[in-house]
């Protein structure tokens, strides 16, 4: 058994969808082990993500994925100062997984247990090491189900500033790659394909509802759709890279038009990028400019840092008050949580 290290580490665990989630950070910021067991393949053959499924897989895998956090950190539960959670949102029975175990691991060792809102974690991925942020900063979090911007003055909270009206941008991407016939998961998918076409070869429509921050992609999706139908099966299929690279840069135009309003409006100095969506390469290119143009620093956290991950929900933990034993033993799960 290893020695007790000099500084105790948080064990924080991330079962909200598909991808069940170990990882272990110190109180610093330091992520010392990041483990996810992807259930990409496993869903693959439905073409999206089956709850019931997704909630099973959790069960069967949370002990090792944990165990293996521990190992490739090089610690023990001894080291371990507070555990930290997803309570939500998210799929209510994967979520349930998540908290239970955290609570049967926290309990009987009396340790704090921290219930972390996923989204908050998206916000403060880019505070861990080695190249923490510095708030204040202007936050974008895109991903299958959630796209906002968001100002932070501290980590421990964010005000939201704008937000989708309908279609999540990973949404648009996943929905827009079951168009034109791509694999699972779609974004990753279209993103490949977009490299091989040219992104002004149609003129999809550009969000643009209206003079706040907000966004709309349903009316791209829609008009994607139509495209695909107007071209016929073998033009689309002929021209799917074309389409791919247009479609995409509709949705990157879009964010990368909120992000330069909200930078205008609210005059700060550093942007973070979070979310599934903020490792597509297009979009990550388009705010490199952009930011490049306006003097901005931006802070685009390594992939697997992007797409769902335990050490997020950690950084969210570390400005976060732990709930003392017996407290959080009610604790339940929320599909959706109430700001």
């Amino acid at each position: 058994m290893p020695a007790l290290r000099a500084e105790r580490v948080i064990l924080a665990i991330e079962t909200s969808c598909d991808d069940t989630c170990a990882a272990v950070v110190s109180p610093r910021g330091e992520v010392l082990s990041n483990r996810v067991a992807s259930q990409g393949l496993l869903h693959a053959r439905y073409g999206g993500v089956v709850p019931e499924v997704a909630s099973r897989r959790h069960l069967e895998l949370i002990d090792a994925v944990a165990a293996d956090a521990l190992e490739t950190a090089g610690v023990s539960f001894g080291d371990i100062e507070s555990v930290a959670v997803t309570q939500g949102p998210g799929l209510i029975g994967a979520l349930l997984v998540g908290v239970s175990w955290a609570k049967a691991t926290a309990a009987p060792r009396r340790l704090g247990l921290t219930a972390v809102d996923h989204l908050h974690g998206h916000v403060v991925a880019s505070t861990l090491e080695p190249d923490p942020i510095e708030a204040p900063y202007l936050s974008l979090v895109a991903s299958g189900g959630h796209t906002f911007l968001a100002r932070v003055e501290h980590p421990s909270s964010y005000e939201v500033l704008g937000q989708t009206l309908d279609d999540a941008a990973g949404e648009a991407f996943d929905k827009g790659a079951r168009l034109l016939g791509l694999g699972y998961p779609g974004g990753p998918e279209l993103d490949k394909l977009a490299r091989e076409g040219d992104p002004e070869a149609f003129g999809f429509p550009r969000s643009a509802p209206g003079d706040g921050l907000d966004f709309s992609f349903s009316g791209l999706k829609t008009s994607l759709l139509y495209k695909v139908r107007e071209l016929g099966e073998r033009e689309a299929e002929a021209r799917r890279a074309d389409l791919a690279a247009s479609y995409q840069a509709a949705i990157v135009v879009a964010l990368t038009a909120r992000v330069a309003q909200a930078i205008g409006s609210e005059r700060l100095s550093r942007l973070s990028i979070g979310g599934g969506v903020a490792a597509n390469s297009g979009l990550r290119e388009s705010l490199t400019e952009l930011c490049g143009e306006l003097g901005v620093r931006l802070y685009a956290p390594p992939m697997d840092l992007c797409t769902d991950n335990a050490a997020m929900i950690a950084a969210a933990a570390r400005f976060t008050d732990p709930l003392p034993y017996p407290e959080y033993l009610s604790l339940d799960a929320a599909a959706r949580l109430v700001a």
